[in-house]
């Protein structure tokens, strides 16, 4: 993974590789930004899966603004946010998270689609995979799956030492 960090304003805030990494696979959610009809921005919560090389993989319904956004522009965002943590007396916020600059991909092949959704399954319900997978192969034809090819990610954090 391409991970610049030189743009990063705080440089003593910088996310090292291998934490960035744990966040990339471990991470419950992200948010993908993307371009609306508008020129506009939309942005939106979603579950992700990381294929361990260069990719995440989303899944949504076959049609939708996700979808029509990605087809005028397939130059996304991806970001993705771990532990936070309010440190009221101190009026700041612990944090880590990373930015993925990705392109996106629609209409892939049936084999990386069902593939995508048993990566999801394993890593949302590994307790019920059995049950997962037939649930995959019966809403198969009503699910979409979005290939997110990351290009370059960077990350940052705040920790707070203990007082």
């Amino acid at each position: 993974m391409n991970y610049p960090n030189e743009q990063i304003r705080r440089q003593d805030r910088l996310l090292e590789k291998e934490k960035a990494i744990s966040l990339l696979k471990n991470g419950e959610y992200g948010v993908l930004s993307m371009q609306d009809e508008e020129n506009g921005a939309y942005g939106v919560p979603i579950n992700y899966v990381w294929n361990k090389k260069n990719s995440i993989y989303i899944h949504c319904a076959p049609e939708g603004r996700k979808l029509h956004c990605i087809k005028r522009c397939n130059t996304v965002s991806f970001c993705i946010i771990g532990k936070t943590h309010i440190i009221s007396n101190q009026f700041t916020t612990e944090y880590e998270s990373i930015i993925l600059k990705c392109r996106a991909y629609i209409g892939l092949n049936e084999e990386e689609r069902i593939n995508a959704l048993h990566l999801l399954i394993e890593k949302y319900s590994p307790n019920d995979k059995v049950i997962g997978n037939q649930y995959a192969q019966k809403s198969f034809h009503r699910t979409e799956i979005i290939r997110l090819d990351i290009e370059e990610a960077s990350g940052k954090c705040k920790h707070i030492p203990m007082q």
